[in-house]
């Protein structure tokens, strides 16, 4: 979920030894990836900048937002959604009462995790994939109907989360495993950012330093809808296709951690490999 901070600028990877050089951390970081089962590399489908797509979504509406996870990436968002007028309710496995600060700073309601989807049009996972069969089961049966599922993850099997058969043995995307896990279709975003860019980075439409992010999912109204909101908290976007495309933004791909713009993140996509390196194999 997310990136350790590095030193870059737009259209620029940090140098040294890589993001994951130390390990995930709390943010969790890109590194290697993907699917040694998925098929060879088709074109990146229906590549479009949030600014050019048109919008079927309520775009500029607040809405109601359940964020599992308050470390970097769900903190982050949390601080960013609610300062832009969102209704945000938010969760973490340790209980409410360990969320009081973020709710104090942020007017957000902390709530348990079983609570974290209600009512909501949109929920954040943002937790370690380990922890994602652990989530409560149900739990998205009081959001909102058409209620669009964020998974911001990524795969660690040595540095955190275990060998995971679906993704190694069956060649599963790490978002379609969740997906399954989850029993709800997922839109796949924010798993190559970096969590201080959130706070530091949005720039308005048309700044030739905004950043785009890529979102995979098959569930075209659902990634219009978190398209609309990246694009509200200041980015562009890329869409990169289906679930089953989206090795392509994994840790270790080209724009894993790229700090660019919609071309920069379109050819980095287009130049993506499935397969996945040792050091991310359990």
């Amino acid at each position: 979920m997310g990136l350790p901070e590095q030193v870059g600028r737009p259209g620029t990877r940090a140098k040294g030894p890589g993001p994951c050089a130390h390990g995930p951390g709390p943010s969790a970081c890109p590194a290697a990836r993907t699917a040694r089962n998925s098929p060879p590399a088709p074109e990146v489908a229906q590549v479009t900048s949030s600014r050019e797509a048109p919008s079927t979504s309520r775009k500029g509406e607040d809405m109601k937002i359940g964020i599992i996870g308050a470390g970097n990436i769900g903190g982050n968002l949390t601080r960013r959604l609610t300062a832009l007028g969102h209704d945000v309710s938010v969760a973490n496995s340790r209980g409410p009462h360990t969320l009081t600060a973020l709710a104090e700073e942020t007017g957000a309601t902390p709530v348990p995790v079983e609570e974290a989807a209600r009512g909501a049009e949109v929920v954040v996972v943002a937790i370690p994939l380990k922890a994602v069969p652990d989530l409560p089961s149900g739990l998205l049966d009081g959001a909102a109907e058409g209620v669009a599922v964020i998974d911001t993850g990524n795969y660690y099997p040595r540095q955190r989360d275990g060998r995971l058969a679906g993704i190694e043995d069956e060649g599963l995307t790490e978002s379609r495993w969740t997906e399954r896990q989850l029993g709800h279709p997922v839109v796949k975003a924010f798993n190559g950012t970096y969590a201080q860019d959130i706070l530091d980075r949005h720039r308005p439409e048309g700044d030739p330093d905004r950043i785009a992010l890529p979102v995979a999912g098959d569930d075209e109204a659902a990634k219009r809808k978190v398209r609309d909101l990246i694009g509200e908290l200041g980015f562009d976007t890329v869409d990169a296709g289906g679930l089953d495309d989206s090795w392509r933004q994994q840790p270790g791909t080209p724009v894993s951690g790229l700090r660019g713009g919609v071309e920069e993140v379109t050819k980095a996509l287009s130049e993506a490999s499935p397969e996945r390196t040792p050091d991310f194999r359990g």
